[in-house]
């Protein structure tokens, strides 16, 4: 069993026993449909919490080749380019977040993709554990 911090966030991510993520939506109840992040207030009699699929299809994605500004960016002072997309979870949401596991030019439209954990700093020097996309290798398969 790895060795992972807490969660940045319970509501957003789940770690199971075996240390492997999964992101938490909520479904409202009356139309069926999925947002995430869950809403911060959601009325459980109006949402209820839903685990989404693991594995998707890489949608659309980019490269952040300059430091965002400060805030909201709580970065290293030395900043490095690192990929960002959308993935497509299944036909009924797309999430966005970090690209990992492959070159930056290493990333392509509809490239099966799967969901890890990822280490992740506060500004305090506490450690979180957040999430990222990587390509489903064959290895990993």
């Amino acid at each position: 069993m790895p060795d992972l911090a807490p969660p940045i966030d319970d509501r957003l991510l789940h770690l199971d026993a075996d240390g492997a993520p999964a992101l938490l939506a909520a479904r409202e109840r009356e139309s069926g449909r999925l947002m995430f992040p869950a809403p911060g207030d959601a009325d459980p009699e109006r949402y209820e919490s839903v685990l989404l699929p693991r594995e998707g299809r890489l949608w659309s994605w980019t490269v952040q080749r300059f430091r965002p500004k400060s805030p909201p960016y709580a970065g290293p002072e030395a900043f490095a380019p690192y990929a960002v997309g959308y993935v497509a979870l299944g036909d009924a949401i797309i999430v966005e977040g970090r690209l990992t596991g492959a070159p930056l030019d290493g990333f392509a439209i509809d490239m099966k993709m799967r969901l890890v954990a990822e280490p992740f700093t506060l500004e305090s020097g506490e450690q979180r554990t957040t999430f990222a996309f990587a390509p489903i290798t064959e290895e990993a398969a």
